[in-house]
């Protein structure tokens, strides 16, 4: 059995109580209120279930992150991003983004983005916490990212592409141009081969928590992500 959550937004139960099988379980129930949320990205735990499903909160171990330092720009993304063959925004069609991510994939036709889950992105969005980058060829929006930043930490959710490079072009913009400001990582939960081919790596939760204490603690850019991309 895992735990209920109540109606007190900042309790959640210690992440080391999290199940092995299926990894990360930690606990059910609660809402999607910014006040949680953000309590819950500031320890590590993320909310991820599907339609019909009580809500339920994950912290898995090992953690997948990627650090600016270890993200491979491979010659083929390099070579498109010298020739500038998208245009990167940040924040400027951050449902859009969510919208594309949800929208169905191949082999796949659910999803995790739940209209609730969508509308408490939106609100986490409106309260400066979540953001976006948008991907475009012309006009027309062919990748994106959204996810959270505190702090130095930032909190990858999911990521869309319908052209070539478009989603790592996002990545990119993040952990290479550093358009949401200077992060130690960005987290993406759980590990996939695609994730690791992109550089990401596998950290003990231990390892996790504490870098996580660290950087959400740490100032966060005195700019915006809209204003650091306005530089570029």
């Amino acid at each position: 059995m895992i735990p209920l959550l109540g109606p007190d937004p900042w309790a959640f139960p210690p992440v080391t109580s999290a199940l092995t099988e299926p990894n990360g379980l930690l606990a059910a129930g609660g809402d999607l209120s910014v006040e949680r949320l953000a309590t819950a990205y500031r320890r590590g735990i993320f909310p991820w279930y599907s339609e019909g499903d009580p809500i339920l909160w994950w912290n898995p171990d090992p953690r997948t992150l990627f650090t600016p330092e270890r993200f491979h720009v491979s010659r083929s993304l390099a070579k498109w991003r010298r020739q500038q063959r998208y245009r990167v925004t940040v924040d400027t069609a951050f449902a859009a983004v969510v919208d594309g991510c949800a929208g169905p994939r191949r082999g796949d036709p659910g999803t995790w983005i739940v209209p609730a889950m969508r509308q408490a992105f939106v609100e986490l969005h409106a309260a400066g916490i979540a953001h976006s980058v948008e991907v475009w060829s012309g006009d027309e929006l062919v990748g994106g990212l959204f996810g959270s930043r505190i702090g130095r930490a930032a909190f990858g959710e999911s990521m869309f592409s319908r052209a070539p490079n478009a989603s790592k072009f996002a990545l990119a913009a993040i952990l290479v141009d550093g358009l949401w400001g200077p992060i130690d990582f960005l987290d993406a939960q759980f590990t996939t081969e695609h994730l690791l081919g992109l550089g990401a790596e596998e950290y003990p939760r231990s390892v996790f928590t504490r870098w996580l204490d660290e950087a959400a603690r740490a100032n966060g850019p005195d700019e915006s992500p809209t204003e650091l991309a306005d530089k570029l």
